[in-house]
């Protein structure tokens, strides 16, 4: 019924486009890549009714747009390959760090990207040959088409860059803040993957593409962050090489719905970063303010409020009451908490 081959449309220093691609290889589905370029931007905007990337052509012809629903739509289409684990805990614990991912990992990856004037000049060449050429960023450039990408991170870094990194309240000034704050997670993340080869066991679940996702498409592929990576690199390489693999028909989450004890400094590290900035980033769009400011620990920052999170945490509030996961073993780390609080917009 759902035999064919899918189109991913988007780009590919996109996160969330990298994160559907990464979905679509462990799930084994076949697809191609369409990029989103200057050409082609306006008819597939007006048939999706969204600017946004990635966009899902399906074999029966839907367009969708948004990964949050995307993925568990895959997981049911193809459910001989699950993504989501059936088990309270787990399942609570996969939405949990999905959204984490989804909206922590952009401060960093904006950051890494625009506030080095050496990064900007070779990010911004891959743009261009992405959305001016409607190239892959591997392929081979001729002359003429190497004077068009040449001052391309310029125009991106002048035109978004400079204002997507104020907006997350990560502009230079805060090279030194980010730079701690993803060390702080790296080190978690690496000490896990020690143990495990995915967030939740043996098997990858969604929040795996939330996280490979910025990793394949920023913090691997940018010269800036992958010198941040150190020694970890190769970890991180590894991990990201195991998504894109594919699922193995003999792995699966742990039995009794039990999670990793290395997962919890995680859940401790989200609750006291980026959960505490997006409580306040909603509390300040809920009084009208287009800003707020917060200390996380490295210095106090200023950032644009995001009525978006409101709306991300509702939908991980309805998968965790469906799930049942307030009643689970997930309960005991506090990580659903800031979930499960009655919303405060209207």
């Amino acid at each position: 019924m759902y035999s064919g081959t899918y189109t991913l449309i988007g780009q590919e220093l996109s996160m969330f486009t990298r994160k559907l691609e990464a979905q679509l290889r462990y799930q084994h589905i076949p697809y191609q890549w369409k990029i989103k370029n200057q050409e082609n931007t306006e008819s597939i905007n007006s048939r999706v009714g969204t600017h946004f990337i990635p966009i899902l052509k399906t074999p029966d012809g839907w367009m969708l747009n948004d990964t949050i629903s995307i993925g568990p739509f895959l997981h049911d289409r193809f459910n001989n390959c699950p993504v989501i684990p059936s088990g309270s805990a787990q399942r609570g614990s996969c939405f949990v760090l999905e959204d984490f991912f989804n909206h922590w990992y952009p401060r960093h990856a904006l950051h890494s990207r625009w506030c080095y004037p050496e990064n900007v000049v070779i990010t911004g060449q891959r743009f261009g040959n992405n959305v001016l050429l409607g190239k892959h960023i591997d392929e081979e450039l001729s002359d003429e088409e190497k004077l068009q990408v040449k001052d391309f991170g310029e125009v991106m870094h002048s035109s978004f860059g400079a204002a997507a990194c104020e907006v997350q309240g990560a502009g230079p000034e805060k090279s030194r803040a980010v730079k701690a704050d993803f060390a702080r997670l790296l080190r978690l993340l690496v000490a896990h993957f020690k143990h495990h080869d995915f967030l939740l066991g043996s098997r990858a679940c969604l929040a795996d593409f939330a996280l490979a996702g910025p990793f394949v498409a920023h913090f691997l592929l940018d010269p800036e962050p992958r010198a941040w990576l150190g020694e970890d690199l190769q970890a991180m390489e590894k991990y990201v090489a195991r998504v894109w693999s594919g699922a193995r028909s003999d792995s699966d989450w742990p039995t009794n719905d039990q999670l990793p004890d290395t997962i919890f400094p995680i859940f401790d590290y989200a609750k006291k970063h980026y959960q505490v900035f997006a409580a306040q980033s909603i509390a300040a769009a809920g009084r009208k303010e287009k800003f707020f400011e917060l200390d996380l620990g490295d210095g106090p920052f200023v950032a644009r409020s995001m009525k978006r999170l409101e709306k991300a945490r509702m939908h991980v509030q309805d998968e965790l009451l469906q799930a049942n996961s307030n009643t689970s073993s997930l309960t005991g780390c506090g990580v659903m908490d800031f979930y499960l609080a009655p919303s405060t917009l209207n």
